[in-house]
């Protein structure tokens, strides 16, 4: 390959991914020559002008596509101001994260957002820049180049469903440009918006309720599904889906190794239904990501898809989209069902929902594992799911959870709030840090020493669960030294109405030395956390390409699972409550535990009377 011509090169990676990218776009818009002369043209002009050292990196990926699937790949996640300050200033940090185990930094949304209230930057009025408090594309690059040199990719966020009102494309459309105004969803009455209306749910009940706003100014209708100043776009207008391919590769050739899709459950429009997970939205994302195939292959795509187990396994490819659409999704429902289990120290809803819906592994794609991010938890428990264990309603196990992680619950270990509670539906979602919800806050101020410890090994059991349950882990900044939340938001005008800046502190450097030397919970957290990865990169059947498979070892507060591959088997079990829990040597030995040695601790499991016994919040990867 080292021989041929960018041109040549380019026509063989046409070739591989052509089907892939043509089948996909004429499902959805029909074959129009023309615009697939256009698209091609687009992909080689940004292939041409792809930096070489780029271009070398396609080569070395093309040769190695599951390199993301890798045991040694570990996340960390960012905001970049709340973390160094700007751009640039991420560069003092790099032996921290290097410390970590890093491979992977997502730098929270950091292109150009509008002024004023932007949904904690997703809200963007320009793709093609970074946010002028963070820096400039030249700064984005020069980091991205010195993080990849270091072995670390970089990930940032592309909103699909909408942009800014204040994007050049929606204030041409306010202007009467006929073509801009086609970009978007746009009525000249509230007929067509009544009758959508029917079957659409509100996202931000309490700040945005509706899902169509009217602007007087030029007299229409607009589609805003999440707020007010974001425009949902027409994705069933071709231009926008060319318009978009663009932004993608013009962001790949500054330096992003992985586009954060961001909302693409919403991205097509059909009336009569919720609008969201559409089939076309997976062809949409087949054909994205084979143009990325083409002109930019070191890229991959993960896709923000927030929705019911059900509707979640289709973003990383089912069907004829196997291996062809999203690289990495989130796996929001470990996330849920570890909050659920945690509360309840009963795992039956955990396994039942785990092993009913999610294949044991992917092709050419894998979980983002993750157990609090910088955004709410949305309790995602199905009727379907809840009522497979006996006694056990939806709504109320629902409401429990809201309860319990918002403090409210008698006896709830947990600080957190309430965020976006819907009156008519009764559904609350909670936002909090992951330490204050494991119980760290309130155990420091009752300066309760046990308690401490066991909201330590709560987030350990947190960490370790991640680690191996089978994908990429990501690690939300400031978890690693236990960060509280931060009541501080309510004092910052631009964060004052939206709670989720709770669990989005600044980074606290001073605490970082504490963890560092050693000392509290911190030090603690840290040196388990950083065990704990060290012993995942040891361990090559935890790769994302070795099945995980959720097995039953008949001790309710234990979760557990195998994953193997042909160098190795690890057994994983982990107590979600605050007692020993015995387990059956017999069930353990059925599932091919040997000679009971701990891969995570490196220790012998002592096995007594036929069994052996699971410390409090334990966690144990049995070889």
């Amino acid at each position: 390959m080292a021989g041929l011509s960018d041109e040549k090169l380019f026509d063989v990676r046409w070739q591989r991914s052509e089907h892939d990218l043509l089948s996909s776009f004429r499902r959805l818009y029909g074959e129009k020559p023309k615009l697939e002369a256009r698209l091609k043209a687009l992909l080689l002009k940004r292939w041409l002008e792809r930096p070489q050292d780029l271009k070398d990196l396609d080569l070395v990926r093309d040769l190695n596509p599951g390199w993301f699937l890798s045991e040694k790949m570990v996340g960390y996640v960012f905001y970049v101001d709340r973390f160094a300050g700007q751009l640039r200033d991420v560069l003092d940090h790099i032996d921290y994260l290097e410390e970590l185990g890093t491979t992977y930094v997502h730098f929270m949304p950091c292109l150009k957002p509008r002024p004023g209230p932007n949904d904690g930057g997703y809200s963007v009025m320009d793709y093609g820049q970074i946010d002028p408090r963070l820096g400039t594309m030249a700064d984005f690059t020069d980091v991205a180049k010195a993080l990849r040199q270091r072995g670390i990719s970089v990930c940032i966020d592309l909103v699909l469903n909408h942009t800014a009102k204040e994007h050049e494309w929606a204030e041409k459309a306010k202007n009467g440009d006929p073509r801009y105004q086609s970009y978007y969803w746009m009525f000249d009455t509230d007929a067509e918006p009544k009758a959508y209306e029917k079957t659409l749910v509100e996202v931000f009940p309490a700040d945005a309720p509706g899902n169509f706003t009217y602007y007087s100014n030029f007299k229409k209708w607009v589609w805003t599904t999440f707020n007010e100043h974001q425009w949902d776009l027409n994705w069933s207008n071709p231009e926008v889906f060319l318009e978009i391919v663009d932004v993608m590769l013009n962001l790949g050739n500054k330096g992003a190794d992985v586009l954060r899709l961001d909302a693409v459950a919403f991205m097509w429009k059909r009336l009569g239904s919720n609008c969201q997970n559409q089939p076309e939205v997976h062809d949409i994302l087949q054909a994205l990501r084979a143009a990325t195939r083409i002109a930019a292959p070191a890229i991959i795509h993960k896709a923000e898809a927030i929705v019911s187990p059900r509707d979640l396994v289709p973003y990383l490819g089912v069907g004829r989209h196997r291996g062809r659409e999203a690289n990495l999704a989130y796996h929001n429902n470990l996330m849920v069902q570890f909050w659920s289990s945690l509360a309840s120290q009963q795992t039956g809803l955990m396994t039942q929902t785990l092993r009913s819906h999610f294949p044991e592994s992917f092709v050419n794609a894998c979980w983002a594992t993750y157990i609090r991010c910088h955004d709410d938890i949305g309790w995602a428990i199905t009727d379907e799911d809840a009522t497979a264990i006996p006694g056990m309603s939806a709504t109320g196990h629902r409401n429990y959870l809201a309860d319990f992680y918002s403090g409210k619950f008698s006896g709830s270990f947990a600080r957190g709030d309430i965020f976006q509670e819907n009156a008519a539906t009764g559904d609350r979602r909670n936002s909090g840090s992951f330490a204050s919800l494991a119980g760290l806050e309130a155990a420091l101020k009752t300066k309760d020493e046990a308690a401490v410890i066991m909201a330590v090994e709560r987030m350990l059991l947190g960490f370790a669960l991640m680690a191996s349950f089978g994908g990429l882990p990501l690690f939300y900044m400031g978890d690693e030294i236990g960060l509280l939340n931060d009541y501080g938001f309510v004092s910052v005008p631009e964060h004052a109405h939206d709670n989720r800046w709770l669990h989005r502190p600044k980074m606290d450097w001073k605490k970082v030395k504490s963890a560092q030397a050693g000392t509290g919970p911190e030090g603690r957290l840290l040196a388990g956390i950083k065990h704990i990865i060290t012993a995942r990169k040891s361990q090559s059947c935890l790769g994302a390409s070795s099945p995980c498979r959720i097995i039953d070892v008949h001790a309710p507060a234990i979760f557990a699972f195998v994953r193997d591959n042909e160098e190795g088997r690890l057994l994983c079990l982990f107590n979600f409550g605050p007692d020993f829990v015995a387990v059956s040597e017999s069930v353990l030995r059925a599932h091919g535990v040997g000679a009971f040695r701990d891969a995570l601790s490196g220790g012998i499991v002592p096995v007594s009377n036929g069994q052996i016994a699971v410390m409090p919040y334990g966690r144990l990867w049995l070889e």
